[in-house]
């Protein structure tokens, strides 16, 4: 989209805001309180030893209005997210699946992303009812087992704007917070790195009457930094980065794990990420993770080999923070 909305004139040092006023000055989701309600008891449930995963999944979009018609959106379909969080429940892991409206979700995302309709997998019994075209029942029946089996270990809240999804961030991070290494946060949602505050925007739609249109957004403000050092100090956290440009991708991915002190950054390059991601630890050489064009048509998911990787560090990582509480007890316990 080529036009957006004129703001205020501000002197450039103040276009980035910081992330500890975002809140203040920016709405929350109208589902705010109920995920706060239902992640509350979904943690709950979860008992003290299964591992939790946040997977945060699809684009976030800016609207250019408070009361929205137009917005700039942002790339993803959802795909990784929605494959990951299948892999996390096959692996035992309880899954909070925050993710964009309407994108791709875990077990249907098959049929979501496909041209078709979804009355052209079914036809009439010739009863009064439907069944499923015999070509398709294998399959369905495969994702509707595992659905029904992993259920109850999936809880999706849904945001659409960018604001949606940072106060449903915080929120859900600070209720895990006190699950600690046990939890792993796997931030793949593709966020939008520049939005217009809503004290800035139109109130109403923008009559196109006015002529040329012209935008000018404010950075938004980085959240990682935060919610590695205040909002979920001890969980496991995977960020990810996204680029075009291969010379700019292991020194950006490297900057952030530098900057942001978080645990992993799966980085990948927008024509290739589908096959072949690359997973960047500090003082470590980027581990490469890729799968063949053969592997890729017979179904195969390079999710499948990410999940497995990280849930394999993830282990070391909680029992490392096991063996060092242990030390630590036993030394309390010896002092005289």
């Amino acid at each position: 989209m080529g036009a957006a909305v004129e703001t205020p004139s501000m002197p450039e040092e103040c276009r980035v805001i910081d992330p500890d006023t975002y809140f203040d000055h920016n709405r929350p989701p109208a589902n705010l309180q109920w995920a706060h309600d239902a992640v509350a008891a979904f943690v709950g449930r979860q008992g003290s030893s299964r591992p939790i995963v946040l997977v945060t999944s699809g684009g976030t979009t800016v609207p250019l209005e408070n009361n929205t018609v137009r917005f700039v959106d942002n790339f993803s379909a959802g795909t990784r997210g929605s494959a990951s969080a299948e892999q996390f429940l096959e692996l035992g892991y309880a899954v909070l699946f925050l993710y964009r409206e309407q994108s791709l979700q875990p077990f249907s995302r098959q049929y979501s992303q496909r041209s078709e309709c979804i009355f052209d997998y079914l036809r009439p019994d010739g009863h009064g009812g439907v069944s499923v075209k015999a070509e398709y029942t294998a399959k369905m029946l495969d994702g509707l087992t595992k659905y029904e089996k992993y259920k109850p270990q999936l809880l999706q809240v849904a945001f659409t704007t960018l604001s949606d999804y940072l106060f449903l961030l915080r929120e859900i991070t600070l209720i895990l917070a006190p699950t600690g290494a046990r939890t792993m946060l796997y931030l793949a949602a593709a966020v939008s790195d520049f939005f217009i505050p809503s004290h800035s925007m139109a109130e109403h739609k923008i009559q196109s009457g006015a002529g040329a249109l012209t935008l000018r957004m404010n950075q938004v403000p980085k959240f990682l930094r935060p919610l590695v050092k205040n909002w979920a100090p001890s969980c496991f956290v995977v960020s990810f980065k996204l680029e075009t440009d291969p010379e700019l991708l292991a020194p950006k991915a490297k900057h952030a794990l530098e900057k942001y002190g978080h645990h992993v950054v799966v980085a990948n390059l927008l024509n290739t990420r589908k096959w072949q991601v690359w997973l960047v630890t500090r003082g470590q050489d980027p581990c490469l993770l890729q799968i063949s064009q053969e592997q890729l048509l017979q179904g195969h998911d390079i999710e499948q080999d990410i999940v497995a990787e990280l849930a394999r560090r993830h282990r070391e990582y909680t029992s490392a923070g096991a063996l060092a509480n242990a030390s630590a007890d036993a030394a309390l316990a010896a002092a005289p």
